[in-house]
């Protein structure tokens, strides 16, 4: 394999600085989810109820006080893990193609030869500390040093498991051309990580990044001979793409006291005649505390409001031939519900998106919720089933590690 940052540095990459209008609704100009002036921000849709830090951590001891709290089970086996085999020269991805990474964590592979990561979090733990915090049980099936080439990578918030100080540094070291993307209110963390190349956008802005190719000789004394045998100086003579920042039904914090100071967001990657969707972590509908084995999309709560940014980001934007849609981290469904979607909610996001196909993702490498580790997929069937959406590799699960074409 290829040196990781060999491919990269044989492009100069270049971010519009002018917005890049992109059909949006009317009321997006109203900026809803702005408040305190642009300094916090909000989900401005009835499909959200907002919970302090404390009323959660009450709800959840309480659950275990009364003996109605899961502990899920993380022995062996759970999702089984595949050495990924990422293409090392950019002429080798002849279709749409992904690879799973764990948890939030996508690499996309564009037709023409562009590389994005999403949300990667290389780390033990998802946490502020080494030695506390959620540990993994599924480990991460290779290191940002395996990775040939990375031309973006794309934030959907500022939660630990999202967004990893250590793994940004070790991206910035390997892939020093490399260009990030967050919400608002993210570059000034960039930028105390010692990364100038980033790009925050809001809610339905655009830009366009624009990869050159660098004229190099062979033996020069800038670029090593490893570099020309990497087959990358034949790539493409420029790669440009559109990314997108787009709604999603969240929040964002990195400490106790920073909650909504940065915006939360869906991207949208558009490149070499192939777009995709990626939902970050949102949720779809806030759900009250309903009987153990109710239905609360049962008759009874089939009016509670759903997400509209959904179905306006598929009108406006879509369709799309790849969503990355989570499917885990969901129980219990009264607190987690305004913030995470359930398998049943990410049937409903992927219709109301306009994707043609899918992968799930937020699940399988960290417990963050009470569900079993192994129930996102299987309710994930069901739902779809329950849509009418029972074709095979429509909107599917995969290994960790594991690439798929489209």
């Amino acid at each position: 394999m290829a040196s990781a940052s060999t491919a990269a540095l044989l492009y100069a990459s270049a971010i519009s600085t002018s917005q890049i209008l992109g059909a949006q609704p009317e009321e997006a100009a109203d900026r809803k989810h702005h408040a305190q002036g642009g300094k916090s921000f909000v989900n401005p849709w009835e499909s959200y109820r907002d919970q302090g830090v404390w009323e959660i951590v009450k709800a959840l001891v309480w659950r275990r006080i009364r003996g109605q709290a899961n502990s899920p089970d993380t022995a062996p086996p759970t999702v089984p893990i595949r050495e990924p085999q990422f293409h090392t020269s950019r002429e080798e991805t002849k279709a749409l193609r992904a690879t799973w990474l764990g948890h939030a964590c996508f690499y996309v592979e564009f037709p023409n030869g562009l590389r994005v990561l999403f949300d990667p979090v290389f780390e033990d733990r998802c946490s502020p500390f080494s030695f506390l915090g959620p540990k993994r049980y599924t480990e991460p099936p290779c290191q940002i040093e395996d990775i040939p080439i990375i031309d973006a990578v794309v934030i959907s918030h500022s939660h630990y498991d999202h967004l990893s100080y250590p793994t940004v540094l070790k991206i910035k070291e390997k892939h020093p051309n490399c260009q990030f993307f967050a919400p608002l209110g993210n570059k000034a963390w960039f930028e105390k990580c010692g990364i100038r190349n980033s790009t925050e956008l809001d809610w339905w802005e655009n830009r366009e990044l624009k990869l050159t190719r660098m004229q190099a000789m062979s033996g020069s004394e800038e670029l090593p001979t490893k570099v020309v045998e990497a087959g990358s100086q034949s790539g493409p003579a420029e790669i440009s793409a559109t990314i997108g920042c787009l709604p999603c039904q969240h929040t964002a914090a990195r400490t106790p006291f920073d909650k909504a100071k940065t915006l939360w967001a869906s991207w949208m990657v558009e490149s070499g005649g192939k777009k995709v969707w990626f939902a970050g972590d949102t949720g779809y509908r806030t759900v009250p505390e309903v009987p153990n084995g109710e239905d609360d999309y049962g008759e009874k709560y089939k009016d509670l409001p759903h997400c509209p940014a959904f179905k306006e980001i598929g009108k406006h934007r879509g369709p799309f031939d790849l969503g990355m849609i989570p499917i885990g981290a969901y129980d219990p469904r009264f607190i987690m519900s305004p913030v995470h979607a359930n398998p049943f909610d990410s049937a409903n996001i992927f219709v109301d998106s306009n994707c043609k196909k899918a992968l799930g993702m937020h699940w399988g490498t960290w417990v963050l919720t009470e569900e079993d580790v192994m129930e996102p997929p299987k309710l994930l069937k069901a739902a779809l089933k329950q849509k009418g959406i029972d074709e095979i590799g429509v909107f599917d699960v995969c290994d960790i590690g594991e690439s798929r074409e489209f």
